[in-house]
């Protein structure tokens, strides 16, 4: 990983959003630079088009970064992601409640060890840059070091990161837990210590309301009242069991968002993650009140959960906004590309087609948008923060072999998502610096 510069350029093929998907046709929201360049500096993109009309404003010296045969896009966003779970990604065998007792809460645990945490938090970034995410909504450990640590290694990344610790105060290990007056207090210290500095963001984070008590979810609410541009992230009817468990610990709510409602979490900047099992009163509310919902595919296939019913979330008559989350450890990459191919079946599953512009949409400027953070990231244009990533339709034999029968930038994006992971991400810039490498024959730096 290389230190910030203050100018630095790339020159592509380019891929952005002129306009929603979900509002136009798909095919005209794109907006496409066979040969673009990419001025940044001081950390922002300060030119952005054709190279023969751009390449005058070119500061003394700068040479551009050339990626041929590639395609670059504004950085990856991943709306629901828990940092903690790497270690137990890919483990075998249960549902949502059986798979939070037997593999999570154990790993979580360890996190009481700052150096585990470190570590864990350096690695996880690690692998996001490699798949070219570099914007992420982080779920934390109930141990305030687990916030610290990631804090710690995404500001020495440079990367804008949203991320809080986790709330809970029954319904989980001894260990786990924490009380109504401490996970007020510690999150207070660390909404003082990292909300706004630098490029990270503070989240409110009370796990879901099966493990959080009333008065716990309250607490959360006048956490939130302090500061309107703190975020809330919390889980929001993943599995029909879980739901049910809701009913009974909160039997005078309406619904399970009535639950967090009533304390005050439904909100602008407030991320539900799944919402897989929700009505239309709850619909509407959240359209109502801005709040967003990430929608996880990955992790709700592995996990048996159900199909996210993205198009109702996104009826115009009341639309939602929505952004890709991939829900490492239940999801089963880290990888956007992957997501987005795993996005179109679950979409598929319901009798709807997901066009490509669309999945990129949800991965990158409806992200943005779903955390109103659209002002800064997801789409590429001067103003807007440097952070890209660069995607090789080269990488495997078989990607190449499809990419050179793609007739159209939509059938090339598809290719790429379905064949796509990891190794399709020759390149990511995260303000303005390149954090990430790889060369086509696999080297990386």
């Amino acid at each position: 990983m290389t230190s910030s510069v203050s100018c630095a350029a790339i020159r592509g093929r380019a891929v952005t959003f002129r306009a929603n998907p979900f509002e136009v046709p798909p095919s005209e929201s794109l907006l496409v630079e066979d040969d673009a360049l990419i001025v940044m500096k001081d950390g922002r993109i300060s030119a952005f088009g054709p190279y023969d009309a751009t390449r005058v404003v070119l500061p003394e010296g700068v040479v551009p970064v050339h990626y041929k045969d590639c395609l670059i896009s504004a950085g990856f966003i991943d709306t629901h992601v828990h940092y903690p779970q790497l270690p137990v990604i890919a483990a075998w065998g249960e549902q949502l409640l059986e798979w939070l007792e037997s593999y999570v809460f154990p790993a979580e645990a360890a996190f009481a060890d700052e150096a585990v945490a470190r570590d864990t938090a350096k690695r996880f970034l690690a692998e996001l840059m490699r798949c070219g995410t570099t914007t992420a909504a982080v779920y934390c450990t109930s141990h305030p070091q687990s916030v610290d640590a990631f804090f710690e290694a995404a500001e020495r990344l440079g990367a804008r990161m949203i991320a809080g610790k986790v709330l809970m105060d029954r319904n989980a290990p001894d260990a786990l837990r924490d009380t109504v007056q401490r996970g007020y207090d510690e999150s207070s210290a660390l909404i003082d210590r990292w909300h706004g500095k630098s490029r990270q963001l503070y989240a409110v984070t009370p796990r879901f309301a099966i493990t959080s008590t009333p008065e716990q979810l309250e607490a959360a609410g006048d956490l939130l009242r302090r500061d309107a541009s703190l975020f809330m992230q919390t889980h929001l009817a993943e599995n029909l069991n879980e739901v049910e468990t809701v009913r009974r610990l909160f039997p005078d709510r309406r619904s399970y968002l009535d639950v967090y409602d009533h304390a005050g979490l439904v909100r602008p900047r407030s991320v539900f993650g799944h919402a897989i099992h929700v009505d239309e009163a709850e619909l509407c509310r959240c359209h109502e009140t801005g709040a967003a919902l990430s929608h996880c595919p990955s992790s709700n296939l592995f996990l048996g959960s159900g199909a996210f019913r993205l198009f109702d979330a996104l009826d115009s008559k009341r639309p939602v906004r929505v952004g890709l989350g991939s829900d490492v450890g239940a999801g089963t990459s880290l990888s956007q590309l992957r997501t987005m191919g795993e996005a179109y079946k679950v979409a598929q599953m319901t009798g709807r087609r997901l066009h490509v512009a669309q999945a990129l949409w949800l991965a990158t400027a409806g992200a943005a948008r779903s955390l109103e953070l659209d002002d800064r990231i997801g789409v590429i244009a001067p103003g807007m923060e440097a952070d890209l990533c660069v995607l090789d339709p080269q990488a495997t034999p078989l990607l190449q072999y499809r990419a050179s029968r793609c007739e159209s930038i939509e059938d090339l994006l598809f290719a790429l998502t379905i064949l796509g992971d990891d190794r399709c991400i020759r390149a990511t810039w995260v303000g303005g610096a390149c954090v990430h490498h790889l060369e086509r024959d696999g080297g990386e730096s």
